[in-house]
């Protein structure tokens, strides 16, 4: 294989790394880029947090509001979405952000991948600086006096099981449902239905048949909407109250 910029593939985890236009990391394990080619951090935008009511939902929030990740990858949805968070939180709401990561990358691999956007360059400084040496367990970082991180390094459908939050949103970010597809099994997708708050909501840029059936018989009521950057569309939905 050809690296672009005379690098040798990363190992993060036991997942293999390289790096394409420069600071684009695309995971060799599952033959996929971490986010869209086009803007990554745009796609997190109209995808993970409008999809699923946000920033506006904020503005209610009373106590802990939980996000749920599937896939902590190289924390660009955790940046993105802290950085906005920050923006319009409540003076007496918190943000608890908990992601499921079988392959947490190094700091120095999230340092490089996020140096991508100066406009995540206070966010990036705090996470890289609180990220352990060796990622493993269950990494807690206090970001802010308002905002905390989990990462579970380990199974999603173990994590997800072992959890004893209710989550308010769902970032569904995992690879392709093409070449990851047990990220977005029926059994996971029941799991998460379960650690879901009532009324609360999950987002995806996945469109698959099979994704949309299993979040259906999850027990999610499942919306489709339009996609990022070309893409025709993303699926959005609600846990209903009752």
């Amino acid at each position: 294989m050809t690296h672009p910029d005379n690098t040798q593939p990363e190992r993060a985890g036991s997942n293999m790394l390289d790096w394409r236009e420069g600071d684009m990391p695309y995971s060799l394990a599952f033959g996929d880029h971490f986010y869209c080619q086009t803007d990554g951090r745009q796609e997190c935008s109209h995808i993970s947090l409008a999809g699923n009511g946000l920033p506006e939902r904020w503005q209610t929030a009373e106590g802990t509001f939980r996000i749920g990740e599937l896939g902590f990858g190289t924390a660009l949805n955790l940046c993105e979405t802290w950085r906005q968070w920050k923006l319009s939180r409540p003076a007496h709401a918190q943000l608890h952000f908990v992601s499921f990561e079988l392959y947490p990358m190094t700091a120095h691999e999230l340092n490089r991948a996020l140096s991508r956007w100066p406009e995540l360059d206070a966010e990036r400084k705090v996470l890289v600086a609180h990220w352990p040496a060796q990622p493993e367990g269950s990494v807690e970082i206090t970001l802010d006096e308002q905002t905390k991180l989990t990462v579970v390094c380990s199974d999603a459908k173990l994590g997800i099981l072992q959890s004893t939050d209710a989550f308010d949103a769902w970032y569904l970010d995992g690879f392709s449902p093409a070449r990851n597809p047990d990220m977005w099994s029926l059994e996971i997708m029941s799991a998460l239905f379960e650690k879901t708050a009532p009324g609360g909501t999950f987002a995806t840029f996945a469109a698959a048949g099979f994704v949309r059936r299993n979040l259906g018989a999850a027990g999610f009521k499942v919306e489709r909407r339009p996609g990022f950057a070309g893409k025709r569309e993303m699926l959005c939905g609600t846990k209903p109250e009752a």
